[in-house]
């Protein structure tokens, strides 16, 4: 089970006191307890300038989220899945550093502060790793943070041609359960290639009524609860 860190000495902003913007607030650290304190009121970091300056805290007007009977399964996909063994939690800072790879040009907000707080967060059972791999090796994944309900995807990679969408297969089969209806896959926000696999965006009140709504429910038994099926 998770082990809770010590509380954050920050204060975050109320939503109520939140403008019509997705950046809500800057500054503050990247402690354990802050971070958790941030997802749980619907918050999420990413540095908005340049190295050093005070950190972004993050919640968009319109969220990305992937209703969990939503994923769109093409035949190709369904084909891969067949290629790829899913693990978890087996090579977690293997797969944070490949979302932070430069070579990707999308991970570069994934600096060396940014890596160290997911780690801690891994080693405190918060944070977790949907991993795929092919013949020992690994070919994609993604990380992000287990919450109760709420898994709010950080990041994915792939090494093969449709490893990171076989890991987000893996984690829509890892939130099916009889809480399905309940739980919250957050993805920030919607792109067209995310919308091409069914995520969808939502209003930010929509997104925080069922974030509070997710956050009552028992982790998934993949992420650390044994009771749980």
């Amino acid at each position: 089970m998770p082990f809770e860190p010590p509380p954050t000495p920050w204060v975050f902003p109320e939503p109520g006191l939140w403008e019509d913007d997705d950046l809500v607030a800057l500054g503050a650290d990247l402690a354990p307890g802050t971070l958790l304190a941030a997802y749980r009121q619907g918050l999420f970091p990413m540095p908005v300038a340049m190295r050093g300056d005070p950190m972004g805290w993050f919640s968009p007007v319109d969220r990305g989220v992937l209703p969990l009977d939503h994923l769109r399964m093409t035949r190709s996909l369904r084909r891969s899945c067949r290629d790829f063994e899913i693990r978890v939690d087996t090579a977690f800072e293997e797969v944070i550093d490949a979302c932070a790879d430069p070579a990707r040009g999308e991970g570069g907000w994934i600096d060396d502060a940014v890596r160290s707080a997911y780690v801690g967060l891994h080693a405190l059972g918060w944070a977790h790793s949907v991993e795929t791999w092919r013949d020992g090796r690994l070919a994609g994944g993604l990380y992000g943070v287990a919450i109760g309900g709420l898994f709010a995807g950080e990041s994915m990679f792939h090494r093969d041609r449709d490893a990171s969408k076989v890991a987000l297969v893996g984690l829509v089969d890892l939130m099916t359960d009889g809480h399905a209806s309940g739980r919250l896959l957050d993805v920030q926000w919607r792109t067209d290639h995310l919308a091409s696999l069914g995520v969808v965006e939502v209003p930010r009140e929509t997104y925080l009524t069922r974030l509070r709504r997710a956050l009552e429910l028992p982790l998934p038994q993949a992420f650390g609860d044994p009771g749980e099926s």
